[in-house]
C-alpha cells in the first residue's frame, strides 16, 4: 500500500496538526506503535479518517512521538499533502474544588521527642524573592483564619535541595503549598523534579498545591505541561484571601 508519511517527532498533548490536501484522502494521526502496525498491514488505532475537505485539523491526544499517514485506500486518483503543527489552545489552570483532591491533606509524620513536635496546618515553599509580594500576604491571610503557618524556614535559595525542603515541610504540616514564579523557575529545578514532588510517584496522588504567581498560561505550559495539568491556583485569577479561604475550608472538612 502506498502512502505519504510525515514524522512529527515528539509533540505535546493539545497541539494541532494541520494537513492540507489537493484532493480527498484518508488521513491518520498515529503514535509510533500504531504507525508501525499500520505500515505492516496490522490492526491499528488512529485519529482522523476520510477527509473530504482541506485543510484537516487533528489534535494531538497525548504527549509522545507522532506520525501522519495519508493514503488513497478505497479511493480513486492521487493527492499531494503538506503538514504543519500549530499551537493548540492553552489549557486553563485547573479550578477543580480542593475538596475533590483529598490527598492534599495529610497527617504529619511522627517526630522524635527531641525535635520540635509542633504540627502546622500549612507550609509554604517559595523562592526568597517572592516573600514580600505574595508569600507574606498569603501567610497573613491564612493566620487570620486561625491556621498555623510555617514558611520562613522553607525559603528556597540557589543551592538548596528542593526535595529536602519540601519533605521537611510535609513532615510537619497538614497541607503543602509551593509558590511557582519566574524567580522559582530561575533557581534551576527541573519540571521533572518538581512534578515528581507535587505528585506522589507510587499512587499518582497530588500532595502539593501549586500557586502560580506572575506567570502566563504559556509560561506555565512551557515550563511543565504536566504541572499545568495539576490542580492549582493562580494569583492572576484568585486573591490571596480567596486562596486562604479555600485552604481553610479544606482543612475544616478534614477535622
Amino acid at each position: 500500500m502506498k502512502f505519504l508519511q510525515y514524522d512529527l517527532g515528539h509533540r505535546q498533548r493539545g497541539e494541532i496538526v494541520e494537513i492540507t490536501l489537493t484532493s480527498g484522502a484518508n488521513v491518520r494521526l498515529m503514535d509510533s506503535s500504531n504507525f508501525s502496525a499500520y505500515k505492516n498491514g496490522r490492526r491499528h488505532r488512529y485519529t482522523g479518517g476520510l477527509a473530504k475537505r482541506s485543510p484537516v485539523r487533528l489534535q494531538i491526544p497525548n504527549s509522545g512521538h507522532w506520525h501522519v499517514a495519508v493514503d488513497m485506500q478505497g479511493l480513486r486518483g492521487s493527492t499531494r499533502a503538506s503538514v504543519r503543527v500549530v499551537p493548540g489552545a492553552l489549557p486553563d489552570i485547573r479550578e477543580t474544588p480542593l475538596s475533590e483532591v483529598p490527598s492534599l491533606v495529610r497527617e504529619p509524620a511522627p517526630r522524635a521527642p527531641e525535635e520540635n513536635g509542633k504540627v502546622y496546618d500549612v507550609f509554604i515553599s517559595h523562592a526568597s524573592e517572592d516573600k514580600d509580594e505574595i508569600v507574606r500576604p498569603l501567610a497573613n491571610a491564612l493566620i487570620a483564619r486561625e491556621l498555623d503557618v510555617w514558611y520562613d524556614e522553607l525559603t528556597l535559595r540557589i543551592g538548596d535541595s528542593l526535595r529536602q525542603k519540601i519533605d521537611q515541610g510535609l513532615a510537619s504540616s497538614r497541607v503543602g503549598l509551593v509558590v511557582l514564579s519566574k524567580s522559582f523557575i530561575s533557581k534551576g529545578w527541573t519540571n521533572y523534579e518538581l512534578d515528581g514532588i507535587v505528585t506522589r510517584a507510587v499512587s499518582s496522588e497530588q500532595i502539593l498545591l501549586p500557586i502560580w504567581h506572575g506567570l502566563t498560561k504559556q509560561e506555565v505550559v512551557d515550563y511543565s505541561p504536566s504541572l499545568a495539568d495539576k490542580v492549582a491556583r493562580s494569583t492572576a485569577t484568585h486573591t490571596t484571601d480567596e486562596i486562604a479561604g479555600e485552604i481553610a475550608d479544606l482543612l475544616e472538612s478534614h477535622n
